[in-house]
């Protein structure tokens, strides 16, 4: 087939997988095509981590200013929904659009449109006005995810919103039900309730944020429990109706048939994401989704399809930004010839909800599933002089290690958890001892001392909490 245009390494989607791939692929001296369809910098930038983020800093600001009275500071702020969306779209506006000129400072050719593959060698990018076709040696696809509509619950109608469209209203609902409590649900819960909403959160499990240790769990949600939000767990959403006085009403169900009401102005669902693969006509180029709709690739990110790979979203779980970007670079590399693959050990994972968390690795129980024989250390924020005088003193740091002193993992629950998981991060990855972290001086005051003694605690040598 002749092609409009040629180009050695294709990206299709600009998210934090695909314009990382793209950038590092030109820094090999290739030459990259980028398209992409919505807007440079994918969810994440513009409809997820980024605008969710600066809603969460906000109303922290907000919050903690008018509960600071055991410090001396008596407050009573006022929030201006609209003045707050604006600020964050000034943030995710600077940010998108220093993608896309670090993308073209680096050589990478910017195409706007849908892709879909015509062969394994050739795409077809439709836009509004034309079309044209583009053919690849390699591809990368980087489509991301979208979230996952509920039946019953069609984003399509006006008082149910999935979390970018919540992350756009220009007022504070008075009454909001929230279906799901994981980490999306959770951190949207949180600032909703911060902003002056009656919160709600229908989970279908049996509690918050599943895949979290319980011990780690608990503390965020008491501390929403704290600002109001109310949990009903076992009950899965089913619906929602309309209601007499302009309100609707949400319908949940057990597992065992009791059916419950809920009374709210909006509903959000939050039940998790899905990748976007549906736009690809991957068939045409002998690509097949598994079940879950994600593209199997080996540890080049390299599909069955030679030439053809896959990296963030689509090629499944975890489906985090960071990882993203760093199977991103890998795939870059490989297509360049340098001896690139994925490790997927230490990988860190954060839920910005409040406080926050952060874990990395192996938990003590799945560090004995695996055949240690796991010591494991822990240290209360509780007693740490500086989360005192940040009056954040809830959660812990916990630091898991082999018998042998290496770090296997840590789960951090508390004031900048997302920050203080990079220490574990790196020393897992670099191999470091519980003794390389404990004779490592850290700053005073900080938070960073809360990994230090809890690698001592682990050692049985910890001087400000009692040893296990």
């Amino acid at each position: 087939m002749d092609a409009d245009n040629t180009t050695e390494v294709l990206v299709i989607g600009a998210g934090p997988g695909g314009y990382v791939a793209a950038i590092r692929a030109a820094q090999h001296g290739l030459d990259v095509t980028l398209v992409e369809r919505d807007a440079y910098g994918g969810v994440c930038l513009n409809r997820g981590c980024i605008p969710s983020k600066a809603y969460v800093s906000a109303t922290d600001v907000a919050h903690d200013a008018a509960t600071a009275e055991e410090m001396g500071i008596y407050a009573d702020p006022a929030i201006d929904l609209a003045a707050m969306c604006d600020w964050k779209d000034g943030v995710v506006d600077r940010l998108t659009g220093g993608v896309e000129k670090l993308c073209k400072a680096n050589g990478v050719g910017l195409v706007e449109g849908t892709a879909a593959f015509l062969d394994s060698e050739t795409v077809r990018v439709e836009r509004d006005e034309d079309t044209e076709t583009i053919a690849f040696e390699n591809c990368i696809v980087a489509t991301g995810s979208r979230p996952i509509e509920l039946p019953g619950f069609s984003f399509a109608a006006d008082p149910v919103l999935d979390s970018a469209a919540a992350l756009e209203l220009d007022s504070v609902p008075d009454r909001l039900v929230v279906v799901g409590a994981g980490y999306i649900g959770m951190e949207l819960s949180t600032v909703f309730a911060k902003l002056g909403s009656d919160v709600t959160v229908v989970e279908a499990l049996d509690g918050a944020l599943p895949g979290y240790e319980d011990d780690v769990a608990r503390v965020v949600r008491k501390r929403a429990e704290s600002l109001g939000v109310d949990f009903h767990f076992g009950e899965g959403a089913t619906g929602w109706r309309d209601a007499a006085d302009g309100d609707i009403v949400v319908t949940t169900e057990t597992a065992d048939g009791e059916a419950s009401t809920h009374g709210a102005d909006r509903v959000l669902v939050a039940v998790g994401r899905e990748p976007v693969t549906d736009t690809l006509d991957a068939a045409n180029a002998g690509l097949e989704p598994t079940d879950d709709g994600v593209f199997e690739t080996d540890e080049r990110g390299e599909t069955d399809i030679s030439g053809i790979y896959a990296v963030g979203d689509v090629a499944g779980e975890p489906m985090l930004a960071h990882v993203a970007s760093a199977e991103g670079l890998v795939a870059a590399g490989a297509i360049a010839g340098e001896p690139a693959a994925f490790d997927t050990r230490a990988i860190p994972a954060a839920v910005f909800t409040d406080p926050e968390i952060a874990t990395v690795g192996l938990t003590e129980a799945e560090a004995a599933e695996e055949g240690y024989d796991p010591v494991v250390g822990e240290m209360p924020f509780n007693a740490s002089g500086r989360a005192l005088t940040a009056g954040e003193t809830d959660g812990f740091v916990r630091i898991v290690a082999s018998a042998d002193g290496f770090l296997l993992g840590a789960q951090i629950v508390g004031p900048e958890a997302s920050e203080l998981v990079a220490e574990p991060t790196l020393g897992i990855e670099m191999g470091a001892t519980l003794e390389d972290v404990a004779a490592t001086i850290h700053t005073h005051p900080t938070l960073s001392e809360a990994v230090m003694e809890a690698a001592e605690n682990a050692l049985g040598q910890a001087i400000h909490t009692l040893n296990r």
